[in-house]
């Protein structure tokens, strides 16, 4: 008979349920049920350091694969939430099991798959399992929230102006209590403070940029703070002073707040919970109605009637569909497309202003010089009619037959499409599918019994042999798929690129200037400005 043993623990620890301990356990208990089993009959698969929310483990899926070659007569653990706390995922199991003939055996719970009862009994532990999971991860979140209203910084990454200070106390019995607080950075705090009173006074975010950069004032990763950066420092509430003010807009916002009046204070800052989402992904910021505001114990640094006007200005700043953001113009070209030679950023499109600006007329200028000024790149605006009428002349030349990039457009067409044919991915295929066959068949062979052990063991080497060259045949099978897919990619791009010059050619002048951009992003590859010449790179040369 043969017997596999499972183990798995979450964190690695040398005592209580560890792995050798589990392991321990199901010998004995094999050996007692089985009295003519020896070691040799059981094989062992160790998973240390990971949870049972899913089964993503290294030695579960081994184990998996195993099932399928070897069919053990048990498969035996120590507890069922080694194997999973999902129900699906273990249903999914035993019914595998069952199908192959396997008892699955748990020896805490003494459950027996190979019995009705048991099999019952299982499906129902399995339930409270994941019930127990589901609920432990509500109460470590309810906790964590009744925590936040006590105004505790709760750990991750601090924000800036602070530090995360641990905090001891002594509680009853003599035990003590650790907490965290947030303790000042003088430093960042200055750079914050200078934050507040730029956005006020020149209401934007680039322009506080700019002013930084100026400034030489840099983050605790010593590089300049990034336009989001600053933005997410404006809007977080740690700075705001938990007065009256602040009470009044935070429960305006339908926030769930934790002070009332006259627990306001010019004292401390407020800390805010709950402000993400970290179900999905990306961890998107939520509304303020889901958010938990509670006074910290950390001192505030603006007041809250100037951190309220700060987000009101925020709002009018946020793009609409009656007001479009500055980068998404209906007048250039080439916003965007354009790459500074000096620092390797993005030109973009910006008006011309000023009593002496002629209207309609614009630049286009480096990101980095928008950004800070010519303390982060100098390099010289090019005029913005100018660049896109260049463009414009240079695509006009190869619309022309003779200009060659319809030959070298039928070059590569004709090279993909014998790549194509010569791709061997129909016999990777044909041999996938007899090395499946001849496992298959020697899985049932050896499911028979009675078989001569030399025997049984020439075909588990076979099997073995099938099994790796099966696993190259995939690997091979996907690189050549991959291949495929990027030649058809390649393929519909020069047919692509053939339309475009057609419809460059015939009726450019009557597009709108959002096909415009389209059609120029189908044949350029890059434009580089030097502070003298463009250099246009054409996709496919």
């Amino acid at each position: 008979m043969q017997f596999f043993i499972y183990s798995r623990k979450s964190v690695y620890t040398g005592k209580g349920e560890s792995i050798e301990n589990q392991i321990e356990m199901c010998r004995q208990y094999i050996h007692n049920k089985f009295s003519d089993v020896t070691d040799a009959d059981i094989t062992v698969y160790e998973d240390e350091g990971f949870s049972a929310k899913n089964t993503d483990r290294p030695q579960f899926q081994q184990m998996l694969r195993d099932i399928q070659l070897k069919k053990p007569d048990f498969v035996v653990c120590y507890r069922l939430d080694r194997i999973s706390r999902n129900v699906s995922d273990f249903s999914a199991l035993i019914e595998d099991l069952n199908e192959r003939d396997i008892s699955f055996v748990c020896i805490k719970e003494e459950f027996d798959t190979s019995k009705p009862m048991g099999k019952a009994m299982m499906y129902m532990a399995s339930v409270f399992a994941q019930l127990e999971r589901e609920t432990i991860a509500e109460r470590v979140r309810d906790n964590m929230l009744m925590l936040a209203r006590t105004g505790r910084w709760l750990g991750g990454t601090t924000p800036t102006g602070y530090t995360s200070e641990k905090q001891r106390e002594i509680i009853m019995d003599g035990k003590v209590k650790t907490s965290c607080k947030l303790k000042d950075n003088p430093d960042e705090l200055r750079a914050v403070d200078v934050m507040f009173e730029k956005f006020l006074e020149l209401r934007s975010v680039s322009g506080v940029s700019k002013y930084l950069i100026k400034q030489g004032i840099k983050s605790r990763s010593g590089k300049f703070y990034s336009l989001p950066g600053i933005k997410e420092i404006l809007q977080n509430p740690v700075y705001c002073i938990a007065d009256k003010d602040a009470l009044d807009y935070f429960t305006a916002q339908n926030a769930d707040v934790c002070f009332e009046e006259k627990d306001c204070s010019d004292r401390y800052g407020l800390l805010a919970y709950n402000k993400r989402d970290y179900k999905k992904k990306h961890a998107p910021r939520q509304s303020m109605d889901k958010w938990i505001i509670a006074i910290g114990k950390h001192k505030g640094r603006v007041s809250g009637k100037k951190w309220v006007a700060v987000q009101n200005i925020l709002e009018e700043n946020i793009p609409t569909g009656k007001k479009p953001a500055k980068m998404h113009n209906d007048y250039s070209l080439l916003s965007g497309l354009i790459y500074c030679e000096k620092c390797g950023s993005r030109l973009f499109a910006k008006p011309r202003v000023g009593k002496r600006a002629t209207p309609g007329l614009f630049d286009y200028i480096c990101q980095n010089k928008l950004r800070g000024g010519t303390d982060l790149c100098d390099c010289q605006n090019i005029g913005g009619q100018q660049a896109d009428d260049m463009v414009c002349e240079h695509l006009m030349t190869y619309t022309d037959e003779s200009s060659g990039i319809y030959k070298l457009l039928e070059k590569l067409k004709h090279e993909l499409q014998g790549q194509k044919q010569e791709n061997p991915l129909g016999v990777i295929e044909v041999r996938m599918s007899q090395c499946n066959e001849e496992i298959d068949n020697l899985v049932r062979t050896l499911s028979q019994g009675d078989l001569n052990p030399a025997f049984v063991q020439r075909v588990n080497i076979r099997i073995g042999e099938l099994d790796k060259e099966l696993s190259g045949l995939k690997q091979e099978h996907e690189r050549l798929q991959s291949n495929a897919e990027r030649m058809a990619d390649k393929e519909m791009q020069v047919e692509l690129l053939a339309a475009a010059l057609s419809s460059l050619k015939n009726n450019f002048s009557d597009l709108s200037i959002h096909e415009k951009r389209t059609l120029i992003r189908l044949l350029v590859k890059k434009i580089v400005w030097d502070g003298k010449d463009l250099h246009i790179f054409m996709d496919g040369e």
